[in-house]
């Protein structure tokens, strides 16, 4: 016969949260060392355990063990010091906080069924009504901590209350040692993030358990259990799970009860008693006297308004709104949407598509009808934001597609959906839904698209949507576009390729793009030539194409001469891959000598570093082509972020123009005489690349926009963009569940214009950048009876101007670059929230503020010297 014995033991359980952030980004202008916050301790669970056991079981051998067991003596507080003034949880009983109800299920017995030391079902009792699941939570967390074998070696898919992982056991005489690899754990419920990693969120876990026995039972067992979550934007929360359960005393326990099997002895005992799995399971928590979304938008829609978006207040509205849209249902939305004034209405519509639920999904394609032209700043509004969606889903995409084959009443509407398409369909492909029915049915349409219309307008927007989706199947078509006798169809077939994994540019792409710049077969245009030169260098070149590149300095177009000097100085200067390559060719005197480096112009290509930081750095490039008349001929600037070997492209606004000689009487460089005077802006922004804009095309367009020009900026894109989106819960071992949220609000608006006076012969375009940035990370333990939780962010404001002067009264005409960042506020927040069902709550905010000093970003000393003689009164 086995000796029945029962044994106390004393459980706690602690949660606290570590919150490790910059004091401000170290940027190269301006330094600041890392600071460490304290960290915040959350809550703190206790009570007493009562298990009965049997004295000489072998938790190695191959049989069953059932053991009741029971808490008592509960206790839930703050696990921080703090007076009692500000601590909610003083004088309170563990009833007040839990409820009767709650605390009677929790010290009710329960049961737990071990084979081999794992747990493998739990039995609960219940009486009429079914015990709340974070009752049945915690009890799970005992089950959990009792697991153990006693021989070394790994178990594949243990379930405990983490979910099903891989645990590792590492026994001695008198320890045993379980790690559990929480990376494997698979849960019940699943969250969603950014798949980028420079703005989403990166997460590492840990669990280890030290069980020391003493003549074959449990003496004590301490858990030490980490979760890091890492954005590089925000830094990274550190949650800290630590539980420690101590023997306090051993008695004789029940006489031992007999049966065939475990279920009949459950059943003997109470036939009220049934088996539950040892997972945790979701808690479904009601907030009582929450705002409603009508609520929520009445208190936000203010500054909302368009002269705001430029203000951290509005980025951080939008993110308040966003979390109140996504609770909400259909017929609320369609309630807030049909209510709202015109000049608030783009913003609510980036909302409503931001929030990526069904029902919102439903009620904006209820509410904007694209058969009408009217709506066409709403219409663009909701396409960019899908195109920007931090988790795109395949309705959203097949919704896109049957808009795209539906009738649609504006043409740039048309063509911006396709545009976007590429979008979801590359965003999709991250994630590993590339084979899904619709996203093949889109891969199919995008790349049969080109060469299914004659219209060019059409043939340009599947380009642009292949540029976005970056199918490596894509490549072929793009290849065989870039030699296309259409100017615009080749550069936007040579940027997309520009945007592909060196390792995607096979041997046969690099000949068509040697082709294209060496002019091998026919006369390209300057631009789509520069552009040929930026893929090869970016694309491992070889030997004898750097050298080739270099020796055709000397040979080109006036202007293009300068700009391939400056492209190869840039590569040397900033060390970029083909650096050491191009210093290897340049050791032979027929390639690197004065006369092929000494060639004047006013191109130039320049690369610089906006920010720098540990985990990211952030660097800019412009890239300036003139046509030999003294005309822009391209504006290119570029912002790209970059952490790990991950490659995060912020922004790109281009700026080209054509056929403007006739103006000034001039004459058009070789393979530009009879193009068709044009002006256009294109935008890529978040590796999203938008529908061009046109400021002018053709000779009566041109003249009629150039006596009305006000020089007034032209809106490229505007809006409010969700930037970062990360949403996990974190059952721990305890049977306490963490839920941690990242999002990040971005309100942008980017607009460019060109001014050109005959009378003054002086040109000038811009690109103003003005945004607004808030970042909020905040890690949550919720139950149905305490929440407390801790909240990090920081928001800022910024401007960004790129101006080009151009005086071309005389020659060598004078271009002036200008890159300028005004002063910007910079602030950061912490604060920690504790409720308890009573309504008591405690709350403490700590925020800096602090003014990071504008600057005029530094390009080549040469611009320096021609800025001066442009504005020679100013200095």
């Amino acid at each position: 016969s086995q000796l029945i014995q029962s044994a106390l033991f004393v459980l706690s359980s602690a949660v606290s949260v570590f919150v490790l952030m910059s004091r401000t980004p170290k940027l190269s202008f301006f330094k600041r060392p890392y600071y460490t916050a304290k960290g915040i301790l959350l809550l703190l669970v206790k009570y007493m355990i009562y298990i009965v056991l049997v004295n000489n079981y072998n938790p190695g051998a191959n049989h069953l063990l059932l053991s009741c067991s029971q808490i008592s003596n509960v206790q839930v507080e703050s696990a921080g010091k703090r007076s009692r003034k500000n601590n909610i949880f003083h004088g309170s009983s563990a009833e007040s906080i839990l409820g009767k109800v709650r605390l009677e299920a929790l010290q009710r017995p329960f049961m737990v069924l071990w084979k081999m030391g794992k747990v493998i079902i739990h039995f609960i009792m219940y009486h009429k009504n079914a015990e709340p699941a974070t009752i049945k939570n915690l009890k799970r967390g005992v089950a959990s901590m009792l697991m153990m074998q006693l021989k070394s070696g790994k178990m594949l898919e243990v379930n405990d209350a983490s979910g099903k992982c891989l645990v590792e056991y590492k026994a001695t005489k008198d320890q045993v040692i379980r790690i559990k690899h929480l990376d494997t754990c698979k849960t019940q419920e699943m969250g969603f993030t950014t798949h980028s990693p420079v703005l989403g969120v990166s997460g590492k876990s840990a669990s280890e358990t030290v069980i020391t026995l003493e003549n074959g039972i449990i003496k004590s067992a301490d858990v030490e259990e980490t979760h890091t979550l890492s954005n590089k934007l925000l830094k990274y929360f550190l949650i800290s799970h630590r539980q420690s359960l101590t023997l306090k005393k051993i008695e004789v326990g029940p006489a031992e009860v007999a049966g065939k099997d475990a279920a009949s002895v459950v059943k003997s005992l109470d036939d009220k008693l049934m088996s539950v799995g040892v997972m945790v399971e979701k808690v479904k928590t009601k907030c009582k006297g929450c705002p409603t979304l009508m609520d929520t938008w009445k208190a936000v829609r203010s500054q909302l308004e368009p002269d705001s978006l430029s203000k951290a207040k509005a980025p951080r509205s939008f993110l308040t709104l966003l979390h109140s849209l996504r609770k909400a249902s259909k017929s609320e939305i369609l309630t807030v949407l049909r209510n709202c004034s015109k000049t608030v209405l783009p913003q609510l519509v980036d909302a409503v598509t931001s929030a990526q639920t069904s029902s919102s999904l439903a009620a904006i394609l209820e509410f904007l009808d694209f058969s009408k032209k009217e709506g066409l700043v709403l219409q663009e509004r909701f396409l960019y934001t899908c195109g920007f969606a931090s988790h795109p889903t395949e309705t959203m995409l097949q919704s896109l597609l049957e808009l795209s084959q539906g009738k649609i009443g504006s043409t740039d509407i048309k063509e911006s959906t396709v545009i976007i398409m590429g979008a979801l369909l590359r965003k999709l492909c991250l994630k590993g839904a590339c084979e899904v029915p619709t996203v093949v049915k889109v891969k199919k349409m995008l790349l049969a698209g080109p060469d299914s219309t004659r219209v060019e307008s059409e043939v340009q927007m599947y380009l642009l949507a292949l540029k976005n989706a970056l199918l490596p199947e894509g490549v072929p078509v793009l290849a065989k576009y870039a030699e296309s006798e259409v100017g615009a169809f080749s550069t936007i077939a040579i940027t997309a390729l520009q945007r592909y994994n060196p390792e995607l540019i096979t041997p046969e792409v690099k000949k068509m793009l040697n082709r294209i710049y060496h002019q091998n077969q026919r006369i390209y245009e300057k631009n789509v030539r520069a552009a040929a030169a930026d893929v090869i260098m970016n694309s491992s070149p070889s030997y004898m194409e750097v050298k080739n590149l270099l020796l055709s300095i000397g040979h080109l177009p006036h202007e293009m001469n300068k700009y391939m000097l400056s492209k190869v100085q840039d590569i040397l200067r900033f060390e970029m891959p083909a650096c050491k390559l191009v210093r290897q060719v340049m050791k032979d005197m027929v390639s690197h000598n004065y006369d092929r480096f000494s060639k004047t112009g006013s191109s130039s290509a320049f690369s610089g570093f906006m920010a720098r930081t540990a985990d990211v750095t952030c660097t800019y490039n412009l890239d300036i082509l003139y046509s030999g008349s003294g005309t822009l001929r391209r504006s290119n600037m570029n912002i790209y972020g970059q952490s790990n070997n991950a490659l995060l492209h912020g922004l790109q606004v281009t700026i080209e123009t054509q056929g403007l000689e006739s103006l000034i009487a001039a004459t058009p460089d070789e393979g530009e005489e009879d193009l068709e005077s044009f002006a256009g802006m294109s935008a890529l922004l978040f590796d999203v690349q938008l529908r061009p804009v046109t400021f002018f095309k053709g000779y009566s367009d041109l003249m009629s926009k150039m006596f009305s020009m006000s020089g007034d900026p032209i809106n490229v894109v505007k809006g409010l963009i969700l930037l970062t989106d990360h949403s996990q819960v974190i059952p721990l071992q305890s049977g306490l569940r963490a839920s941690a949220e990242f999002q990040g609000g971005l309100a942008i608006d980017i607009s460019g214009g060109m001014e050109f006076s005959l009378w003054y012969r002086e040109s000038k375009t811009s690109v103003n950048n003005r945004g607004a940035l808030v970042v909020i990370g905040n890690v949550t333990v919720d139950t149905d009876f305490v929440s407390a939780g801790v909240e990090v962010g920081f928001e800022t404001e910024a401007t960004l101007d790129f101006i080009t002067t151009v005086q071309f009264s005389e020659y060598p005409f004078l271009v002036c670059m200008q890159m300028d960042k005004t002063t910007f506020p910079f602030r950061e927040m912490v604060s920690k929230q504790e409720k308890l069902p009573s309504g008591q709550t405690f709350s403490s905010k700590r925020s800096r503020d602090q003014l990071v000093p504008g600057s005029e970003f530094p390009l080549h000393l040469e611009n320096s010297n021609m800025c001066k003689k442009v504005f020679e009164q100013a200095w």
